[in-house]
């Protein structure tokens, strides 16, 4: 336990080769024929290395995909790059689907949103604050905004899978930004509106909506 106190480092050096070493035994067998010990022998640890990072393989997927988004969103996570950020995972599912679809047979949908969860919320979040008027947003409602916009984007995800990803990523997410287009911008005053008390203005829409 000392030792990873002062050494973190060396945490990380280990969660990834436990990780690389799945993603290996993924391209052989499906992950219902993977266990513990595979995954310790590829690697070179004992068995009590692994449970001391993770508390089974189901641990060590959802870590996997939440780690490797992060990855992919580095740098991408202004108001002018989220449709980047966004593309790029479309992009990273779509090449890594050998796991991606062993990590959707064996997770529960939960289980695959809570995974997803912090890396596209903090997508969201670092939008949200570029707003000039993200200081006068009150917590519980950028939570809620951030929210909002996580599922959207989660389960748009989630149903591409299950449908074979047989839509283009670059089409996806062209349809999501003309959805969302602006949306996050408008949020805000609205929201800081509904706390003041203030009349929401809401644009003529000619009757559409």
């Amino acid at each position: 336990m000392l030792f990873h106190r002062y050494f973190p480092f060396m945490s990380d050096i280990t969660r990834n080769a436990i990780a690389s070493a799945l993603k290996e035994l993924l391209l052989e067998r499906p992950l219902s024929r993977i266990t513990v010990c595979d995954i310790s022998e590829r690697c070179g640890i004992s068995r009590m290395t692994f449970y001391y990072h993770f508390r089974d393989i189901y641990d060590l997927v959802g870590w996997i995909i939440s780690s490797d988004i992060l990855t992919i969103l580095s740098g991408r996570k202004t108001y002018d790059t989220w449709q980047e950020g966004l593309l790029s995972i479309f992009q990273a599912v779509e090449k890594n689907h050998v796991f991606v679809l062993n990590a959707c047979s064996s997770l529960s949908r939960e289980q695959l949103e809570r995974s997803l969860m912090k890396p596209v919320s903090g997508l969201i979040s670092s939008v949200l604050e570029e707003s000039t008027e993200s200081a006068k947003l009150d917590s519980n409602d950028a939570a809620f905004i951030s929210s909002f916009f996580s599922y959207a984007f989660i389960g748009i995800m989630l149903d591409w899978i299950d449908s074979g990803m047989r839509e283009k990523p670059e089409d996806l997410v062209e349809k999501i930004e003309c959805v969302i287009g602006g949306s996050f911008e408008r949020a805000i005053p609205r929201f800081v509106s509904l706390r003041m008390k203030l009349p929401v203005r809401i644009p003529d829409s000619g009757g559409k909506l």
